[in-house]
């Protein structure tokens, strides 16, 4: 079928489901009390068409819209609403302003939980404030907000905020380590960022309790498609034995990655139970990533530290990351005091700078709260045992070449 064929199905099918949609509409207003009482609010044209929470004012035309319809009956104006733009065409224009000139995007999604003032997401921000050469790069951040009150936040801290709305389920609350929640959210994040990557536009996918203190780009490996990174890093950016994060990761938009994040989203069903980093832990040297084609490399512990495995130099660091913590408050504190060493270190003299007598206090109180379920110990003891044979393999070759 011809993409022009395609077009006007689509725009049919459109014109259908609004008259039809008016037509409901028209007909519960029949009853002027229920209208007046508020039973049909926006919220319950929110549970017909979730993606209604999706506009943005940002539209000129938009804005137009709402100061002509400010005193027309409310499901006028919500149809009107709903013919301005499809919530693709809404995530396009989104896209569109905040991608830089090559058509890439930084991403990060936000729930009730994380948006509060003083929470999750002002540290967030505030870092790329602090940071070296990371105060331009908020122009290409796009909030992805998993609810309503999340939405809302960003439009008073963000100027690019995106209402991912799954109908059926609220992320408003703080959502624990592989909980049902959890795993709903994690999944429902990858099934985005592939709408993303088909929309043309490629990423630097970012959890929101990363702290950013340099520009990751110089350190991106220019030729791979997927590159992400780790709780654990074991020395070779190729070595599929690296402990992958998804917390952070630059994805190239093109047809290896399409096809990479539809398997990734699909393997869900091969491993149930499991969330994404799991999934793709077992995914990674499957026959299919070679059948695709997609080239893998992992970001080195010193530049994309976190508190599993810290950043050492202060000097180098691009992003450091929360993780191996549980719970908001001791993540909170972690990241608050994370700020104060990053400050520290900024008010140095460059002489001192380079002599690295500032190093991190974390982790802190995420010290002894390392999320490890029975898959994960057993991938954590795996990863230490690794660590330790590289270790004695570099000491055995340096002994050797003391010896000759």
């Amino acid at each position: 079928m011809s993409p022009e064929i395609s077009k006007h199905i689509r725009r049919a099918a459109l014109v259908f489901t609004v008259l039809t949609l008016s037509a409901l509409l028209l007909y519960t207003a029949t009853d002027s009390n229920r209208l007046s009482s508020g039973s049909f609010s926006s919220s319950s044209f929110a549970t017909i068409f979730p993606s209604y929470l999706n506009y943005s004012s940002s539209s000129d035309e938009l804005l137009s819209c709402k100061s002509n319809l400010m005193n027309v009956p409310q499901y006028i104006y919500i149809i009107k609403l709903f013919l301005l733009q499809s919530p693709t065409q809404e995530l396009e224009e989104i896209l569109k302003n905040a991608s830089m000139v090559n058509n890439t995007v930084i991403l990060t999604t936000l729930n009730d939980a994380w948006a509060r003032t003083g929470s999750i997401v002002d540290l967030f921000l505030k870092s790329f404030m602090l940071g070296d050469g990371t105060r331009k790069l908020l122009d290409h951040l796009v909030i992805v907000s998993l609810d309503e009150r999340a939405y809302n936040r960003c439009r008073i801290v963000h100027k690019h905020c995106y209402a991912l709305v799954t109908k059926g389920v609220g992320f408003h609350q703080e959502a624990y380590f592989m909980t049902p929640q959890y795993l709903k959210m994690m999944w429902r994040r990858i099934d985005f960022l592939r709408t993303v990557l088909e929309l043309g536009y490629s990423f630097v996918f970012t959890d929101a309790d990363i702290m950013w203190f340099r520009d990751p780009f110089p350190r991106f490996f220019p030729d791979a498609d997927f590159q992400i990174s780790c709780d654990y890093y074991l020395g070779r950016p190729e070595d599929m034995n690296n402990s992958p994060n998804g917390g952070f990761n630059y994805v190239k938009s093109n047809s290896r990655s399409i096809a990479f994040y539809k398997f990734w989203y699909s393997s869900r069903e091969t491993y149930p139970g499991y969330h994404d980093q799991d999934v793709l832990n077992k995914i990674k040297s499957d026959q299919m990533i070679t059948k695709i084609g997609l080239k893998i490399r992992f970001l080195d512990t010193a530049y994309f530290g976190g508190l599993c495995e810290p950043s050492r130099d202060l000097n180098v660091v691009c992003t450091m990351h929360v993780n191996c913590c549980i719970g908001m408050d001791r993540k909170l504190h972690d990241l608050n005091l994370m700020l104060q060493d990053w400050r520290a270190f900024k008010s140095l003299p460059p002489d001192l700078k380079n002599q690295s007598i500032i190093s991190w206090r974390v982790p802190r109180n995420c010290r002894y709260f390392f999320p490890l379920s029975i898959n994960n110990s057993r991938s954590f003891m795996t990863f230490r045992f690794l660590h330790l044979q590289r270790w004695m393999l570099k000491k055995r070759e340096k002994i050797d070449w003391n010896c000759t």
